[in-house]
């Protein structure tokens, strides 16, 4: 059997409504220092929840209430059934897509790694921005709760908007619209891997207590099929959250810098195919279940991991404790959405 050698690179989610820190976009990310200038807001006003035309918000309502009348017949095929199962709503997401995906729009799914469909309008739209040419596009997001939301990005020659439209089922099955907004986008960019990063304008301190993370990034370049099969099956159980496995500098000969307590129960669920569990009482895993799990995949000797984890000589148990709010703090970086971007094959 070939071994498979996979190559991986840090890319800050999809889109991350639930970070609590600000994180200003890496500069190293955007192609050159012109489009960096040109993509950076100079307006001081707040730039959020701002006016929206009559007519604009009329074409977008018409628009949302369209689509849902084309996507009605999936909806109550999978009504409550993609509740309980991320598979199948994947399956709903994709026939919605196929539909909506026929007026040329680009449109993506909400889920972990979707396709954007019809990506060449989005990125001939952030192309010609870069060059300072006013032009405007509409994303459309098929969501697990069969609802969709459009996305209508506008360039003005200067700086960027987006007005976001939401629309959900009723429990009749009627297009219930939930919220539409319009804000400017402090910065942006497009990056050489095919991703769409960008800060919306937010409420800062003090007029708000707690920190509003407007940071967002879409891939508009798909990746290859290949890449998308690997990273669900290697790298999407991991993330970057209570572990350090894919954001260290490690190799075979060097792998004292992991935290294999942290690592754990990720392997675990790779091992076992369902999510760690352990009562709230539990601080720590027997050994040889420990050494049972870390060593099915990763190159490492008892004695070695005895050494470099935390271990407990006396209960002869490896500390484990569960992620909570009084042991991590949720970051940009922790919750976003790594990605496989290349596959080499060796032949050994």
């Amino acid at each position: 059997m070939k071994r498979k050698s996979i190559l991986l690179v840090l890319c800050i989610g999809m889109i991350l409504t639930s970070c609590e820190s600000k994180i200003s976009l890496n500069s190293t990310d955007v192609k050159n220092e012109k489009n960096q200038k040109n993509t950076t807001m100079e307006n001081p006003d707040k730039g959020y929840n701002l006016p929206i035309d009559e007519d604009k918000k009329k074409e977008a309502v018409n628009d949302c209430e369209e689509i849902m009348g084309i996507i009605r017949d999936i909806y109550s095929e999978y009504n409550g059934i993609q509740e309980e199962d991320q598979n199948t709503a994947e399956q709903m997401m994709n026939r919605m897509k196929e539909i909506i995906k026929q007026n040329g729009n680009p449109v993506i799914g909400s889920d972990h790694y979707s396709v954007m469909d019809n990506y060449q309008k989005m990125e001939q739209f952030l192309k010609s921005a870069e060059q300072e040419e006013k032009g405007s596009v509409i994303l459309y997001e098929a969501d697990t709760d069969g609802g969709i939301t459009r996305k209508e990005y506008s360039y003005d020659g200067k700086e960027m908007s987006v007005m976001s439209a939401k629309m959900i089922w009723s429990e009749d099955t009627e297009p219930v619209l939930t919220y539409i907004s319009l804000s400017k986008i402090k910065e942006w960019a497009y990056t050489e891997n095919g991703n769409f990063c960008y800060e919306l304008c937010v409420p800062e301190p003090p007029e708000v207590t707690e920190i509003v993370d407007g940071s967002c990034i879409i891939r508009v370049k798909p990746l290859s099929e290949e890449c998308r099969e690997y990273s669900k099956k290697y790298v999407s159980t991991f993330g970057y959250q209570g572990n350090n496995l894919l954001c260290s500098n490690w190799n075979a000969e060097d792998m004292q810098g992991l935290d294999y307590n942290g690592l754990y129960e990720y392997f675990y669920q790779m091992k076992y195919g369902e999510k760690f569990t352990a009562e709230k009482e539990v601080v720590g895993i027997p050994a040889e279940e420990f050494e049972n799990v870390i060593m099915t995949y990763l190159p490492v000797t008892k004695e070695e991991l005895k050494e470099w984890a935390v271990y407990d000589e006396q209960s002869n148990m490896f500390i484990w404790e569960r992620l909570g709010c009084g042991n991590y703090s949720p970051t940009h970086f922790g919750l976003s959405l790594p990605e496989v971007t290349e596959v080499r094959h060796n032949e050994s």
